[in-house]
C-alpha cells in the first residue's frame, strides 16, 4: 500500500516543518488538492506554492484537480513534473485527449470519480489513464467521514481493470484511517490518500505506517 498525505490538512503556518516530517515519515506521495471555488466551494492552492515546496521536498506530487476549465489548470501544473495529475471526468469533455496530452508531457494521466459517479462511466478509459482516483467523501474540504459505498466501487474497478489486464493504480481519498485501510486493501486499492488522520496525529510516522498495514 502506497499513502499520499494531503497537504490540505496540513498547518499553513509551519508548512516547511511540516513537509520535512511527512519526508521523515515516508510518505510516498504527496497529495495536493487544487481547487477554484466553482467546481467545488472552496480554494486552495496555486503551482507557485509548489514550485517552493519542491525546493525542501522530494516526494513526487500527486496533483488533483477540482477545477472547471481543466486543461487551463493543467498546462499551469504540467510544468512542475507531478508523478500524477488527476481530474475529475464530470467536468472534462474529451478526456482521451487530455490523458494522452499529460502523459506527452512527462506525468501520469489520472481520472477522479465522485462519489455516485459510477465506475462504468469510464470503461473506455482504462487504456489510456495510469490512476483512477475514487472519492470517498463529497470533494471540497477535509475532515469528512468515508462513505462505504466506495467499497464496491473498488472492487469493481479492481475486477474492471484485472480484465483487461491494465496497469492502473486505484487511488482512494476521504475519510481514510488506520481502520477502514484494512478493508480497503481487501477490496484492491493501492493508494491511500489520507489528510486530517495523518496531520492530527503526534506522530506522522506511526500513522503513515498503519496505512501501510505494516503493524
Amino acid at each position: 500500500m502506497y499513502v499520499a498525505p494531503s497537504l490540505l490538512s496540513a498547518n499553513f503556518l509551519r508548512l516547511e516543518d511540516e513537509l520535512k516530517k511527512i519526508c521523515a515519515a515516508k510518505a510516498d506521495l504527496l497529495h495536493i488538492d487544487v481547487m477554484d471555488g466553482h467546481f467545488v466551494p472552496n480554494l486552495s492552492f496555486g503551482p507557485c506554492v509548489f514550485k517552493d515546496i519542491q525546493s525542501v521536498s522530494s516526494i513526487p506530487l500527486d496533483i488533483h484537480l477540482m477545477v472547471k476549465n481543466v486543461s487551463f489548470f493543467v498546462d499551469l501544473f504540467l510544468p512542475l513534473k507531478p508523478k500524477f495529475l488527476s481530474f475529475h471526468i464530470e467536468e472534462e469533455k474529451h478526456p482521451i485527449r487530455l490523458c494522452e496530452y499529460i502523459r506527452k508531457n512527462g506525468s501520469c494521466a489520472g481520472i477522479v470519480l465522485n462519489p455516485h459517479t459510477p465506475v462504468s462511466s469510464i470503461q473506455h478509459l482504462i487504456d489510456y489513464v495510469d490512476l483512477v482516483l475514487l472519492m470517498s467523501v463529497n470533494p471540497g474540504f477535509s475532515a469528512q467521514e468515508f462513505l462505504p459505498l466506495v467499497y464496491d466501487k473498488i472492487r469493481e474497478l479492481r475486477e474492471l481493470i484485472d480484465k483487461k489486464n491494465a496497469k492502473v493504480f486505484i487511488e482512494v481519498d476521504g475519510g481514510v484511517n488506520g481502520l477502514n485501510a484494512p478493508d480497503l486493501d481487501e477490496a484492491g486499492a493501492d493508494i491511500l490518500v489520507a489528510g486530517s488522520y495523518i496531520f492530527s496525529s503526534n506522530d506522522y510516522e506511526n500513522s503513515i505506517k498503519s496505512l501501510k498495514l505494516e503493524f
